[in-house]
């Protein structure tokens, strides 16, 4: 009786695993299997200055954040060959005990993997890309902050929609300033959120605005504006966005994507900012975080970059102040949890068998390990930016495969589990188990 017991289980398997190598091999990348369980994961929010998980009884943890920068993900996962780039690096991130990743939710104009081909007009097959990512970060417990256009011109960017309203027969100034003021490129912009939030996973049947995978919102990616009259526009364009996306969805976060300068209101912080060419830029982090729907605050840090001829030191320095000046901001004038989403620093030379990208890293690192000490509003921070090996098409100066450089990679390591440290203490129902990479660092 066994042998027959056996034939009517294994042939109709037998039989269903073949119709769907059928149907793989004859239908190619038209043919999906679909995502039938996913790891169980919560919303994040905000308590005041946290970031909050909320747990099955209601209980409220806090956590805070140690992660990185890839924004090539659904670039890389339009096509099946490269989608294993993307899940090593997902992979690999958590490896590390990183839990956030942020990275582009955006391609505008006419490339070879544009998202939005023109206004209101997408390619479906790139936003399987992005179902995909977004499938595989939720696999390996990661959170992804989506990013939904870009100031830059990489990628389409804003530039990108005055064109498209220009070719249109749009009576609209070539200024990207544009971009925040005119009525109709505002509406191809809300369009586009509109068509994101809204959107079903074609991989996991799930809305994005019900995944919790999904970290957040940011509006832009460094929002600036050609002349710093604009800068009341770009106050309500912020206002305004951020309002529209939590018409849409109420269950994530939203943030605007700064860079933290302040602008030229704030007269009694202009010493912190990197030269005075940062206030013009009409962007201001006090009163565009304090914008009732911008759930946290932003900030980007890149002293090569900002003060490039300094001194080692002097950058540690300034980038010592920088942290400090918007964590208190967070703490007693926002009120908000300040998550520094960019840090980036060239590898450039040892100094005393140290590396002063590590140096530079670890000034930041310690600045966010104290805030969570202290539980303040010092969130996390993410590095900019991570590859896999054969993603050099991506990489910039500040860009690294970690595990290629081990003192860098064990400072991300480091990190990571000293944050979880913190908050494992005295805590019997969240233990490290083996194969985390923290297991045995947690005391």
């Amino acid at each position: 009786m066994e042998p027959q017991w056996r034939e009517r289980r294994v042939y109709p398997l037998l039989g269903i695993l073949s119709v769907a190598a059928l149907l793989y091999m004859n239908l190619g990348d038209k043919f999906r299997f679909p995502i039938l369980w996913q790891p169980k994961m919560s919303f994040v929010g905000t308590n005041s200055t946290h970031f909050v998980i909320n747990g099955d009884a209601g209980e409220q943890s806090v956590v805070y954040i140690n992660g990185w920068n890839s924004y090539w993900l659904m670039e890389e996962s339009v096509w099946s060959p490269s989608r294993a780039r993307v899940s090593k690096m997902l992979r690999r991130g958590a490896q590390m005990g990183m839990t956030v990743c942020r990275t582009w939710a955006f391609s505008d104009g006419n490339g070879p993997n544009a998202l939005q081909i023109s206004p209101g007009v997408f390619n479906e097959k790139v936003f399987q890309g992005l179902d995909f990512a977004i499938v595989e970060a939720r696999r390996q417990r990661i959170r992804l902050i989506l990013s939904l256009v870009n100031n830059l011109n990489a990628f389409g960017g804003k530039a990108q929609y005055v064109r498209w309203a220009q070719e249109a027969g749009v009576n609209v100034s070539s200024s990207t300033d544009s971009f925040f003021a005119h009525p109709t490129i505002k509406g191809y912009y809300k369009e586009y959120i509109k068509a994101i939030v809204t959107r079903k996973n074609s991989l996991s049947g799930i809305k994005y605005s019900e995944e919790p995978a999904i970290f957040a919102w940011e509006l832009m990616n460094e929002p600036r504006c050609a002349s710093s009259s604009s800068a009341p526009v770009l106050q309500t364009w912020i206002a305004e966005m951020a309002a529209f996306i939590k018409s849409l969805d109420q269950k994530h976060l939203v943030t605007v994507g700064l860079e933290g300068f302040y602008g030229l209101e704030a007269t009694e912080r202009s010493e912190v900012n990197p030269g005075e060419w940062a206030a013009s830029l009409g962007s201001d982090f006090i009163q565009n975080s304090a914008i009732k729907n911008i759930d946290f605050a932003s900030v980007h840090a890149y002293p090569d970059s900002w003060i490039p001829h300094a001194a080692l030191e002097a950058k540690a320095n300034y980038l010592s102040h920088w942290v400090d000046s918007h964590v208190s901001d967070g703490e007693y004038v926002l009120k908000k949890p300040v998550l520094f989403t960019e840090f980036g620093s060239s590898l450039h030379i040892k100094k005393q068998g140290i590396y002063d990208r590590d140096f530079l890293l670890k000034t930041v690192y310690d600045k966010i390990y104290d805030s969570a000490k202290k539980r303040q509003a010092g969130a996390g921070v993410l590095i900019w930016q991570l590859l896999v090996e054969g993603m050099e098409e991506y990489g910039d100066q500040f860009s690294l495969v970690a595990w290629e450089h081990p003192s860098t990679y064990e400072l991300i390591i480091e990190q990571s589990c000293r944050l979880l440290n913190i908050f494992t203490k005295g805590e019997t129902n969240r233990k490290v188990h083996r194969g985390n990479p923290c297991f045995g660092r947690i005391s």
